[in-house]
């Protein structure tokens, strides 16, 4: 026999219930439905804008990138079949290029269609628990919780947690969770922080969450802010390679960070000489164009700009200037297009 809830638990069930009520009522009149990615039932549009929210604001994805990308790959079996460089150029100024590379390789792996399932979204490549649980939240109407940066701020303050453990929190999330109402529920938790439990001067008088809330007397200590990092500087020399045929070198990064995105040579900001294939240039030979600075999210670049005529070299990784400008590339190869009069846009977010 299935033991009966206890006195505090009923209770908090019942608030629980009252709580949902409210948020649901509120989504109906001040929900942001609006949004194209709120309005479609095609998985893949919503995983697309999921990945895309990442670390990058609503306004921006809305105003410049979602609608042209799906544009360009209308499916997920789109996607699967074109080029890299094809996505990496039409993720330039979105930033975290990783997203999109991850993005094009779960494109390959389930271009069929998405699955509706929590495990087997989440074996997608660069699909974490957030991602996978919106999409089956939004794409699949399943009953589980989404916890992105601000529901992360809404479900501290509502259980007064000043340093949240992620365990803790997402058996929080669950719990709070309307079961019957996944998809408006978790809007509604996102739309409540991003526009009445701000990270600054929250509007607990007119928040659906008042009720419940045990944080709202004290909102700033929940959660407690972070000590802020100091961002390191990382000195280098951009080497600008021109050949006889007005041609430049550039490649494709190897590394993860910026990965698959092409860049200038580039080397320690002491190193005198810089070695391309069998070809040896030295510094002094150059001559300087200017600085780049760049602002990355764990440290900032300050690059030299050296620009060297490199004779007859050639060949594969040389590129006249309109195909230069074809490539996918990140802020900082933009900003030294702009110092060799080229014209670019992107960045990096």
């Amino acid at each position: 026999m299935q033991a009966k809830p206890s006195a505090a638990a009923a209770r908090r069930g019942e608030g629980y219930a009252a709580f949902h009520r409210l948020l649901l009522a509120w989504y109906n009149r001040y929900g942001r439905k609006d949004l194209p990615w709120r309005n479609t039932r095609d998985a893949y549009a919503i995983y697309l804008s999921e990945v895309m929210l990442q670390q990058t604001q609503v306004k921006t994805v809305l105003e410049r990138f979602y609608v042209p990308f799906l544009t360009r790959f209308p499916s997920l079996r789109a996607l699967a079949e074109a080029p890299q460089d094809e996505v990496l150029s039409a993720w330039q100024g979105l930033g975290y290029y990783s997203r999109a590379l991850n993005l094009h390789k779960a494109a390959k792996a389930s271009a069929a269609g998405l699955p509706a399932d929590v495990e087997a979204l989440r074996a997608l490549p660069g699909v974490g628990k957030n991602t996978a649980h919106a999409v089956a939240a939004f794409a699949f109407h399943q009953p589980v919780a989404v916890m992105e940066a601000n529901v992360r701020r809404v479900l501290c303050r509502i259980f007064a947690i000043s340093k949240p453990v992620e365990a803790d929190l997402w058996e929080k999330a669950a719990a709070l969770l309307d079961a019957s109402h996944p998809f408006d529920y978790n809007q509604a938790m996102m739309d409540v922080g991003a526009t009445v439990c701000t990270k600054r001067a929250p509007a607990c008088a007119i928040c659906p969450a008042q009720a419940i809330c045990r944080g709202k007397d004290a909102p700033e200590l929940y959660p407690a802010a972070k000590m802020a990092k100091k961002v390191p500087v990382r000195r280098e020399t951009i080497w600008v390679l021109r050949n006889e045929a007005g041609e430049f070198y550039a490649a494709a990064r190897a590394s993860r960070f910026l990965g698959g995105l092409y860049q200038f040579a580039q080397s320690d900001a002491e190193a005198t000489g810089l070695r391309v294939g069998k070809h040896h240039f030295a510094r002094a030979h150059g001559k300087t164009l200017g600085v780049v600075r760049q602002q990355y999210s764990h440290f900032t670049l300050e690059a030299d700009v050296m620009l060297l005529e490199a004779g007859k070299a050639g060949g594969k990784d040389w590129y006249g200037p309109r195909a230069l400008l074809g490539l996918p590339m990140s802020m900082a190869e933009k900003k030294v297009m702009g110092l060799l009069g080229l014209s670019g846009g992107g960045g990096d977010g």
